[in-house]
């Protein structure tokens, strides 16, 4: 079907009966879901998918190498894939954004993939750097389109791209990494909750920070004054900091990455008013390192634990759950009574209703009774559509012993 510049687009075909999640605006189209496509069609080329009968139903990104084979754009049918189209979407998901940024927070994610209209795309600011992961072919073709955007709709002096992530190879796209605009002279500065921070977009984790947990990071800090702090799988010290800022007497973190604890060490430094003092930092295996804790029978009064992803895809849950529910009796055995457990899953492959009962497994084998006082997920900025809940990655709980 022509959309409204006149222009044809190949077609792909689905099997009857398949076009029920499109119809229903998912924007995922599995290969097993495929009929009948057009001859030769490149990989990110923006094909036109319809359903058995003939009828039209989404504008998508092709991903020949990829399971999910097509990613909708748009489920209007007169709507271009062009230039236009990712400033019309770009602009929106920033203004969106607009109410989460002020003087105290100048780090936003900009852009979250399917719930922003942009499967594929993810982009985070850190003040007046951008950081952009393009995760399949469609963004992949459409790249310099996409960073125009996003300097137009924000007036970034740096972008850099971080397209390393694995999921790339199954896309049967190269890594790419490094400063497309601007200049990079080390880790660039950030606040949260008046807090500074820096952040080394161009080699730490993802795009550097893990900003998703913004309001957890508030959250732990509410409830830090006075307690004994673990922070296990620490990163570059973002609980840790809100510990300290929280009023924390102590603050153990630990984590195995040397280079992300230097950094950790130089947010602390960062901020003065903080009492480094109080602070003390472990490089080494957390797993290791919390039964090492449990045999010397330390206690803490508040624990957080924000593992790394141990299942990225739902095949590996069994596996993933093993661990989860390790660092988690670990945990449980340590907590004083009275005390809080922040504990989080960012895999996607483990759903929330799994994962509590991986916490409850938990619990039970470490003979503690423990109580749910919140339900934790990502900030306003990691929005999740209703038609793809796909999109709720992380999810925690606030327990209670």
């Amino acid at each position: 079907m022509p959309d409204r510049t006149g222009a044809t687009r190949p077609r792909v075909t689905l099997k009857p009966g398949r076009e029920k999640s499109l119809l229903a605006h998912h924007p995922w189209v599995f290969s097993g879901a495929l009929a009948d496509a057009d001859a030769a069609i490149e990989p990110g080329a923006t094909v036109d998918l319809h359903a058995a009968d003939g009828t039209w139903l989404a504008r998508a990104a092709w991903s020949p190498s990829s399971q999910i084979r097509a990613r909708a754009w748009t489920f209007a049918a007169d709507t271009p894939i062009d230039a236009a189209f990712f400033r019309a979407r770009i602009d929106a998901a920033v203004a969106a954004r607009a109410p989460l940024v002020d003087a105290d927070h100048d780090a936003v994610r900009l852009v979250h993939a399917e719930a922003d209209g942009l499967p594929g795309v993810v982009v985070d600011r850190y003040a007046d750097a951008l950081v952009v992961q393009l995760l399949a072919a469609g963004p992949e073709r459409h790249r310099e389109a996409i960073v125009d955007a996003l300097v137009a709709a924000t007036g970034a002096r740096t972008v850099v791209e971080r397209s390393d992530a694995e999921v790339r190879a199954l896309e049967g796209l190269p890594m790419r990494h490094g400063v497309v605009r601007g200049h990079v002279d080390g880790p660039v500065a950030m606040r949260e909750a008046g807090l500074a921070y820096r952040v080394d977009v161009l080699g730490g984790q993802k795009t550097g920070f893990y900003l998703d947990q913004r309001d957890n990071r508030a959250l732990v800090r509410q409830h830090a004054r006075g307690r004994r702090v673990l922070n296990a799988f620490c990163y570059t010290g973002g609980f840790t900091l809100a510990a300290l800022a929280g009023g924390a007497d102590s603050v153990l973190s630990i984590d195995s990455s040397g280079p992300a604890l230097a950094l950790a060490l130089a947010n602390l430094a960062a901020n003065p008013t903080l009492a480094a003092s109080r602070a003390t930092w472990a490089e080494a295996d957390v797993f290791s390192e919390l039964r090492v804790l449990r045999n010397r029978g330390a206690q803490f009064d508040l624990i957080v634990l924000d593992p790394p992803k141990f299942a990225p895809t739902a095949a590996l849950a069994s596996r993933a759950a093993r661990a989860y529910k390790d660092i988690n009796l670990l945990a449980l055995k340590m907590l004083a009574p009275g005390g809080l457990l922040a504990t989080f899953s960012c895999s996607g492959g483990i759903g929330s209703e799994f994962f509590q009962k991986v916490v409850a497994g938990a619990a039970a084998d470490a003979r503690v009774d423990a109580t749910i006082v919140a339900r934790l997920a990502a900030t306003a900025d990691h929005p999740v559509t209703l038609a793809f809940p796909e999109g709720e990655y992380l999810k925690g709980l606030l327990l209670r012993r």
